[in-house]
């Protein structure tokens, strides 16, 4: 996917404008273990796959913290910028609720739409995107959020 430009002026009417699905990523037990190594976050739901095995969820889980972490490539090429783009900054979240554990082993894939959309001095933009991770093979989203990106332009 790339992102959709759009001259300056027309940033705002991009509100409602969806995007996605991404691309799978993997959340194995692999990449789940050196999160929590990185993290030093090694509660046993995520790293003892014996342990975990004898909870309801029946095996480990990837972080939440891991999913939302994996927002950055999960939406790679995904949204919209503006002409003449310095840089963009992420700027925060006004909401992220984690909804589904994702089992090891399952894939998620991030869906996109824009939120809003506001021009600020300077020549910056503040867009609030409103991101679901899908697991696949599962009803309910991993992961919900309204994410804040800072658009710098020249």
């Amino acid at each position: 996917m790339t992102y959709k430009i759009v001259p300056k002026e027309e940033m705002v009417k991009q509100i409602g404008v969806k995007f996605g699905p991404g691309e799978w990523s993997t959340l194995d037990q692999e990449r789940i273990n050196t999160f929590a190594d990185c993290t030093e976050d090694h509660q046993f739901i995520h790293v003892d796959q014996e342990k975990a095995a004898q909870t309801p969820f029946g095996g480990t889980i990837a972080h939440g913290f891991l999913t939302l972490s994996m927002l950055v490539k999960m939406v790679e090429g995904m949204g919209i910028m503006p002409e003449n783009v310095v840089m963009g900054l992420n700027y925060g979240f006004d909401k992220v609720r984690f909804l589904t554990p994702v089992r090891a082993g399952k894939r998620v894939r991030a869906h996109m739409e824009i939120l809003d959309v506001q021009e600020k001095e300077g020549g910056r933009f503040l867009v609030k995107q409103g991101i679901t991770v899908e697991i696949e093979g599962e009803e309910n989203p991993a992961l919900v959020a309204e994410w804040l990106s800072m658009i710098v332009t020249g």
